[in-house]
């Protein structure tokens, strides 16, 4: 079964529904997603949206502290422009109908996080992302140039080698020209053709034990463009979030805000001890790289399963005003967090590198775009500043948008493309082979490939790792498509990049520490 369209947008946060909304005035768009539509990292974001917005923060300030942040890895034009057009992007957001915060006498009730030296971020109490990701799926609904196809996962996107030429690591002109999607209620393959791909599937954080992530974030835009030769990088460099709450039988881990220790909150280990000076002058407002190592080192050092961040001393009432999800969350797991200290643990939240992209969201690949945090655009460089991913998805989704659509007109929809083969495939008996396999990859990334690194642990990994890849590919080929055995699939790839990046970064440097490299020796941006 073959399906047309001028735009698809595999992935339905911030990033590909703004990108759809933009895309529509200039042909069809068809948005893929795995589970609904609401489904994505974006509605989990719980912090805000980074932008200048009143004296005394301007540019400069912004552009510094993202770039300090990020090691000195960012590509400094990127950031710049990211900055400058931010306030444009979140007024875009406003005319939508996202409600931001505001004070009594009408401004906006701006927010201070980790890394940040004036108050530059925008929120929705702290359900910012939550706010967004509603309003954009209301707006989605109603343009008329828009379809949505819920419970589709994209398997493959297609390029030359479906016609049958072999694309090595030279090819001169990689073209895509829509992608294998998976109905996932009817159970077949639907090829889509497209004149123009986007990628906006989120992140990866599923392959550790451990994250922030919905269930959904399995990598799988990064591993279909790997597997088709697309250009990957930085992927080493995966932001543990320094606080969700320590609950080990949830998944995924709830993520208590940064904006709580922007607001006051202080961290403390389980002496009672204000550790963080120890590690950073900025105490528990530093970034998080730098939290998250302290964390970790606390909790190895005195054999602990968790530090405390402290709100106590805090205004009760503001504290519910401000934070109304986590205090909910919180009491529901019987912390009132007006007088108890909250337990908080690092999980893995975000991966800074991911498929590079130029300033118009375009891959190495022809006709492919990648937004969001499937991308690598340059922005955050080996650490991400907090709050910045939601504002890089918006100015990014912007621009490609512009720039696809420009280009519509020239493109055309390539017939060739055979439909899926299903020869030789049975159903999967055993559903255990991919479950067990997919525990496995988790424990390896977070006991080899975590927080703190070594050249032995990544070269155990890699081992491991392998013994699991042979397994899966040879079950993938034989059994007929189910949603569990392609993502375990892509996080294997996802898994494979993360190792391969971190041993051949042999420094430490941002979010990439390793204790045999433990001093930053580049200076390339």
């Amino acid at each position: 079964m073959k399906l047309k369209t001028d735009f698809l947008v595999i992935g339905s946060g911030i990033a590909g529904l703004t990108f759809a909304l933009k895309a529509a005035k200039y042909g069809k768009v068809s948005i893929v997603t795995k589970a609904g539509l609401e489904d994505s990292n974006t509605r989990y974001a719980q912090g805000g949206i980074a932008a200048v917005f009143s004296q005394p923060d301007n540019f400069e300030k912004h552009i510094k502290d993202t770039i300090i942040a990020g090691d000195g890895f960012c590509n400094e034009d990127v950031v710049r422009m990211v900055v400058e057009e931010a306030p444009d992007r979140i007024k875009d957001l406003i005319e939508l109908g996202v409600s931001f915060d505001r004070k009594e006498d009408g401004s906006y009730d701006l927010a201070k996080e980790g890394g940040h030296t004036e108050f530059r971020i925008l929120h929705h109490k702290d359900k910012t992302g939550e706010a967004i990701e509603k309003t954009l799926v209301e707006q989605v609904k109603k343009e008329p140039n828009i379809e949505i196809f819920e419970q589709h996962f994209a398997i493959e996107i297609l390029t030359q080698h479906h016609l049958g030429d072999v694309i090595k690591k030279n090819y001169p002109d990689i073209k895509c020209f829509g992608a294998y999607v998976a109905d996932l209620v009817n159970q077949k393959v639907i090829t889509f053709l497209s004149k123009v791909t986007i990628i906006a599937t989120g992140g990866m954080g599923n392959v550790y034990m451990t994250t922030t992530n919905p269930e959904i974030a399995t990598g799988d835009g990064i591993a279909m463009v790997y597997r088709a030769k697309g250009t990957i990088e930085n992927m080493e460099f995966v932001q543990f979030h320094p606080t969700s709450l320590w609950d080990p039988n949830t998944r995924p881990s709830f993520l208590i805000t940064e904006a709580l220790r922007g607001y006051g909150a202080v961290l403390k280990n389980m002496a009672g001890e204000k550790f963080m000076k120890r590690y950073d002058s900025r105490g528990s407002l530093a970034p998080r790289d730098i939290v998250a190592r302290a964390i970790d080192n606390e909790m190895k050092m005195w054999g602990d399963d968790h530090v405390w961040l402290d709100c106590t001393h805090l205004n009760p009432d503001g504290l519910k005003d401000h934070f109304p999800n986590v205090y909910d969350h919180c009491l529901d797991r019987g912390i009132d967090i007006t007088k108890d200290l909250i337990p908080v643990v690092p999980a893995a939240h975000y991966s800074c590198g991911g498929i590079k992209v130029d300033m118009d969201g375009q891959s190495n690949i022809n006709r492919l775009y990648a937004i969001g945090e499937a991308s690598s655009t340059g922005l955050h460089g080996a650490n991400r500043l907090a709050s910045n991913s939601l504002i890089e998805a918006a100015v990014f989704s912007h621009r490609a948008a512009l720039h696809s659509g420009s280009r519509l007109a020239e493109l055309s929809f390539e017939e060739r493309i055979p439909d899926w083969d299903y020869k030789g495939t049975t159903h999967l008996e055993e559903m255990i082979l991919v479950t067990q396999n997919y525990k496995e990859v988790q424990m390896i990334m977070s006991n080899y490939v975590g927080i703190v690194r070594s050249d032995l642990r990544l070269q155990r990994a890699l081992i491991r790792l392998e013994i699991i890849y042979k397994e899966n590919e040879s079950l993938y080929k034989r059994s007929l498509i189910s949603k569990k055995i392609c993502e375990l699939r892509n996080l294997i790839n996802v898994g494979y990049l993360i190792i391969k990046m971190a041993r051949n970064r042999q420094e430490s440097r941002g979010l990439h520490y390793s204790i045999d490299h433990p001093k930053r020796t580049s200076s390339e941006f």
